[in-house]
């Protein structure tokens, strides 16, 4: 029988915590959720944010994507495209317009309308939604990243473990060490620190609960998909 990994989900999770300057962070939580616009499996999907920085940090990231321009490929300026395919526009759609009706701010986009004809759908932040939202609950792995605010920081590492995928994980904070205690409560393959969804082939890379088997990249992705031979005489 041959050996296999599987990958089969993300809805990562990002935890702010409150010691951190909004504008410095800005850049790196934009990219962690709207690389490849969002259509990448270690992408944030989800992210946490104190109550005392909360307005600060869905500020400094709505001036930051309203810089990035979206469009056609063949435009050199442009830096974000369309999603893939239609079923999948139809997904991000549904879980956006969904967080309307709950009552969440649509802080920018969510108006399809307003994009380019095609497969394209706005850079979407929504603020102030619940974390039972189905935009938080559901992969959406597309440009729309929910904003959960939160004021117990154990209630947040409750909201990020509580889904039934774990692939990977951030913990955003200036002080590395209050840092590192958090990421190693959290339920994901991989954890980053001020930084979200890096991937060096050299390092083992694979999913806790129903994010996948197996693991890849690594001498431990090698091991996962060969036999050992033991020749004895």
């Amino acid at each position: 029988m041959p050996r296999l990994t599987l990958e089969l989900g993300g809805n990562d999770a990002a935890i702010v915590l409150p010691d951190v300057d909004p504008q410095a962070i800005a850049e790196g939580l934009f990219w962690g959720a709207f690389i490849n616009n969002g259509q990448t499996c270690a992408a944030m999907k989800r992210l946490y944010v104190p109550d005392a920085i909360y307005d600060e940090v869905v500020d400094a990231l709505a001036a930051l994507a309203a810089k990035i321009p979206m469009g056609v490929g063949l435009d050199e300026g442009n830096v974000l495209g369309p999603l893939q395919n239609q079923m999948q526009w139809n997904v991000v759609n549904r879980l956006v317009e969904d967080a309307k009706v709950r009552g969440a701010r649509v802080v920018m986009g969510g108006d399809p309308d307003a994009a380019a004809p095609g497969y394209f759908y706005p850079k979407t932040l929504i603020a102030d939604i619940d974390n039972a939202a189905p935009l938080v609950q559901e992969e959406q792995f597309g440009p729309a990243l929910p904003i959960i605010r939160y004021t117990d920081l154990e209630q947040a590492v409750e909201w990020a473990n509580g889904v039934d995928v774990g692939l990977g994980a951030s913990v955003w904070s200036a002080d590395r060490d209050n840092a590192l205690a958090i990421a190693a409560r959290l339920q994901a393959g991989t954890v980053w620190i001020n930084s979200h969804g890096g991937i060096d082939p050299r390092v083992p890379f694979g999913g806790a609960k129903r994010s996948g088997y197996g693991l890849e990249f690594g001498v431990e992705g090698l091991k996962a998909v060969s036999v050992p031979q033991v020749i004895s005489g």
